[in-house]
């Protein structure tokens, strides 16, 4: 059997002794052991960012229209919380706003609680992670791997949510630990810079063509703000779709209850700044989770929650896009922390219920 194949390494990985039938080629030299510069990463976190873009030509086939994932969920941590996480805590120990050896604390969903210990630990700091019942168990495991203190909170906020009540927490422990900083990523204004930085300044350097149209979950809006400010220095027109969740308040809607992390909250966070998101679209959690199984059955890209309501949004969007058209999508998180949810059928099969009784 002869197997078509592409260009070949050079001589030192030739490849010339396949189409010979050898099974091995025999002993290699394998030349000098420091043949030059190398790229090897001082830690994890020097990792993080440089993302692919991936053409959605399955899922999304569409004369004249283009849909580009930015794979941010192929950071080391999971998600694209790790450049804010990371960005943040550097920034912090070098202007001293965060002092070496004091302990951090935040609420999060998971995932940038995540990112925030995996920071943490390589520079020597301690972390507690105040997270609710929703959060994966998966991230609280790895979390606690880390060496953070995670604390879960179960009651409910006025809004339906449990960010209030996670706030109520952080702010107790800020009354009674001593050292230590709370890194306010709904207000933090290195939570978009991170960004601006990184994500939309990687887009800008990918995409010979710019994007006609930029679509981001939202939950401080950090990420999706900090790209669109970005991309909008070089990208004119460009419109920015959010994709938030049902329930969620971040654009005045009435506040409920949802179970999937990472996309929507019930408060508005700081960040906001409305005027610069052109459009909205609420996902509930049973249509997300469909979406990303849609995705994976389509693409093979294994995603979380907050991707099936971005897949959800550029769906939606499409309906009213008039070609030509270029799309880039930021796909923030990977599946293997919902597998007790999106991946799972009986809980799929509740969210439905859900559902139904909210359109009831």
């Amino acid at each position: 059997m002869t197997l078509a194949r592409g260009p070949r390494p050079g001589p030192a990985g030739d490849l010339a002794w396949l189409d010979a039938g050898q099974l091995d080629p025999g002993p290699l030299d394998p030349g000098p052991l420091h043949p030059g510069p190398e790229a090897v990463h001082g830690s994890v976190l020097d990792t993080v960012g440089a993302t692919p873009l991936v053409e959605l030509g399955r899922l999304f086939a569409r004369p004249g229209v283009q849909v580009l994932a930015k794979l941010e969920l192929m950071n080391p941590g999971g998600s694209m919380k790790d450049r804010s996480a990371r960005y943040i805590v550097a920034s912090g120990l070098a202007d001293g706003s965060i002092p070496p050896g004091s302990r951090l604390v935040e609420s999060s969903s998971g995932n940038f609680g995540v990112a925030v210990a995996m920071a943490a630990q390589l520079h020597g700091l301690a972390f507690t992670c105040v997270v609710d019942r929703n959060a994966s168990a998966a991230n609280v495991t790895i979390m606690r791997g880390l060496g953070a203190d995670v604390e879960v909170v179960d009651e409910p906020d006025e809004a339906g949510g449990y960010l209030h009540t996670r706030l109520a927490r952080v702010h107790e422990i800020l009354a009674t630990t001593a050292d230590t900083v709370w890194i306010n990523q709904y207000a933090n204004e290195r939570n978009w810079l991170a960004h601006y930085h990184g994500t939309g300044a990687e887009l800008v350097d990918q995409l010979l063509v710019p994007p006609t149209h930029l679509v981001g979950a939202v939950s401080t809006t950090g990420s999706l703000l900090g790209c669109a400010r970005r991309l909008r220095e070089v990208c004119d027109p460009l419109q920015v779709v959010a994709a938030d969740a049902v329930g969620s308040v971040i654009f005045g809607g009435r506040g409920g209850y949802r179970e999937l992390p990472g996309v929507g909250s019930s408060r508005v966070p700081e960040l906001h700044s409305p005027d610069e998101i052109d459009r909205v679209e609420h996902v509930d959690d049973a249509t997300a989770a469909e979406a990303c199984r849609e995705l994976l059955a389509t693409e093979a890209i294994f995603a979380g929650g907050s991707t099936g309501a971005v897949v959800t949004a550029v769906a939606r969007l499409l309906d009213d896009v008039v070609p030509p058209a270029r799309i880039v999508a930021i796909f923030p998180d990977r599946g293997d922390r919902y597998l007790d949810r999106v991946y799972d059928d009986a809980w799929l099969d509740r969210a439905r219920a859900r559902r139904v009784a909210l359109s009831r």
